[in-house]
């Protein structure tokens, strides 16, 4: 431990409401700096192969983007925590959406995959703070009891929408094949967001020496495990996981790392990170049920979009879809605005597992004529259970926070933000590797089935070849390109049934999760009525 003791922080104090005029001020920063660092990371996450073709580079490569990103996104924020108290989070405010905007201008001119990865690695570390500004600009005007009401859903609406968002507009921004209009308009949301941030700063807190040498040697193994982890699952799915050593070397290492980090942090008088408080049952139960139901929409991140690529659909033919995706975004934000409370965060659960198990089960029937009109319905479901069962969450490990101590809202709101960050890479590579399993399975299977000797195969062998004779005129090639594309047809289906087989296990386990849900509910009720007989009998005798 540094042999300096750090100075105790004072308790923040309670800030008064703030009238509608200036609230209203506050919220559209929160909007302007939520969906700069939404906007940028659905860009990145929706337009990966057109930024691979720009730089010239092939898929796999251009996934090493997506990890240089995610790293600082998902780790630089446990810094935060301890940087607010010691140097104010409007100066760590600034300089962050300052150093995204020169980030955002520095891409313009990037043509190469070595200074891509620079700027992506600088990309993620100066969005990191930004999800967390969203919230404290939302909630910080607002009354205690609005900010679980009103402020919580609006900010995980602005939060949910980047991605959706970014692939609506993002057909009409490279239209041409150019990213270059992606790199303005994040350079114009951060300059957007830099001169509302300076111009509305976020109210101040006491501030005191808190940050000692071991938070960096701690930090330091907490983003190699991080680092490890997602370059695992980013790249097992590509890699097929037992193919590349590498992979299992990364887990290794993020077991080692994470673990020496957290024997350090038990140790310490005041840690970076309290792993006590965070593997208290509460919190490990919260951190469990938004893990799975982080598995869980990744039904919506990955399935969707990845079944129409493999269907040949171009990123334009499915603006509609997201745009429903998003508008189903806005009804659940809505929907808990109007009915959430504390007590009902059980019943907003059991509504979205519902609404996505009927989504799941709806996709499950695709077929090679599928195509985002038959869609519509199923994911806008999906989309709304995302917003009926986030803020719901929130409410309970905010109030486990609260319960805590002031102190740790802020810390619960940035651990949520990291681990949410490596739920969603950890539940697209599990998602991914499913696909890929089930595919290898049911092509050999449809292979099995191909057979030159089937009189069916022949006939369509032959209408193939007829249809090619005004474009190939050797016979044998013609023959050759017919098989050529009835395995790729093949293939194609054995896609399809993957993904059917993806979208019917997420079912399966929302159907399970709700089963359970309403057990543990009908338990806590037999529980309290139990609990009540025995306060009336113990009542009775004593009268």
């Amino acid at each position: 431990m540094s042999a300096d003791a750090p100075d105790s922080p004072a308790q923040p104090p309670q800030n008064p409401a703030l009238p509608l005029g200036p609230a209203l001020c506050y919220a559209a920063v929160a909007l302007a700096v939520g969906l700069t660092q939404g906007l940028g990371q659905g860009m990145l996450l929706s337009n990966l192969g057109a930024i691979a073709g720009d730089l010239g580079i092939t898929r796999a490569q251009s996934s090493w983007l997506l990890v240089c990103y995610m790293v600082p996104r998902a780790a630089l924020p446990l810094l935060l925590m301890k940087m607010r108290t010691q140097f104010g989070l409007r100066r760590f405010a600034e300089i962050s959406i300052a150093l995204y905007m020169v980030v955002a201008f520095a891409a313009i001119y990037a043509n190469d995959f070595r200074s891509a990865l620079i700027l992506q690695t600088l990309s993620g570390a100066a969005a990191a703070p930004l999800s967390t500004l969203t919230f404290l600009y939302m909630m910080e005007p607002l009354s205690p009891q609005w900010r679980l009401r009103l402020g919580l859903p609006v900010v995980m609406t602005i939060i949910l929408s980047g991605t959706p968002l970014a692939r609506i507009i993002s057909p009409e921004l490279i239209g041409d094949g150019s990213i270059l209009s992606l790199h303005l308009v994040t350079l114009a949301m951060s300059m957007v967001s830099l001169g509302l941030v300076y111009l509305i700063p976020v109210r101040p807190v006491p501030r005191a020496k808190v940050i000692q040498r071991l938070d960096f040697v701690s930090f330091g193994l907490i983003a190699t495990g991080f680092t490890a982890l997602t370059s695992a699952f980013v790249m097992g799915p590509i890699y097929n996981w037992t193919d590349a050593p590498g992979i299992g070397i990364a887990l290794a290492v993020t077991v080692a790392t994470l673990a020496t980090a957290a024997i350090i942090e038990l140790n310490r008088k005041d840690p970076l990170l309290d792993i006590r408080w965070l593997t208290s049952p509460a919190i490990l139960h919260l951190t469990a049920t938004l893990f799975l139901f982080r598995l869980i929409l990744s039904e919506q991140s990955s399935g969707a979009p990845g079944l129409f690529t493999v269907l040949g659909l171009a990123p334009s033919q499915m603006t509609t879809l997201f745009t429903l995706i998003f508008l189903g975004g806005i009804a659940g934000g809505l929907a808990c605005i109007a009915w959430i409370r504390p007590q009902r965060v059980p019943q907003f659960h059991l509504a979205a597992l519902i609404l996505i198990m009927v989504g799941a089960y709806m996709d499950s029937f695709a077929s090679l004529n599928t195509r985002p009109e038959q869609m519509y319905l199923s994911q806008t479901l999906i989309a709304m259970a995302s917003l009926l069962f986030m803020p719901p969450a929130m409410i309970t490990g905010l109030m486990a926070a609260l319960a805590k101590g002031p102190q740790y809202l802020l810390n619960f709101i940035i651990v949520f933000i990291s681990t949410q960050s490596l739920g969603a890479v950890i539940g697209s590579g599990l998602f991914t590797t499913f696909i890929n399993n089930r595919q290898t399975l049911h092509l050999q299977y449809l292979s099995e089935q191909l057979r030159l000797t089937d009189p069916q195969v022949a006939q369509t062998l032959q209408s193939s070849s007829a249809r090619l004779v005004t474009m190939i005129a050797d016979p044998a090639q013609r023959q050759a390109q017919a098989v050529m594309g009835v395995a790729q047809q093949a293939s194609q289906q054995a896609y399809i049934m993957a993904y059917n087989d993806a979208y019917f296990l997420i079912f399966i386990v929302a159907a399970l999760a709700a089963a359970a849900l309403l057990i543990h509910r009908l338990r806590d009720g037999l529980a309290h009525r139990m609990a009540a007989r025995a306060t009336a009998a113990q009542t009775d005798a004593l009268t």
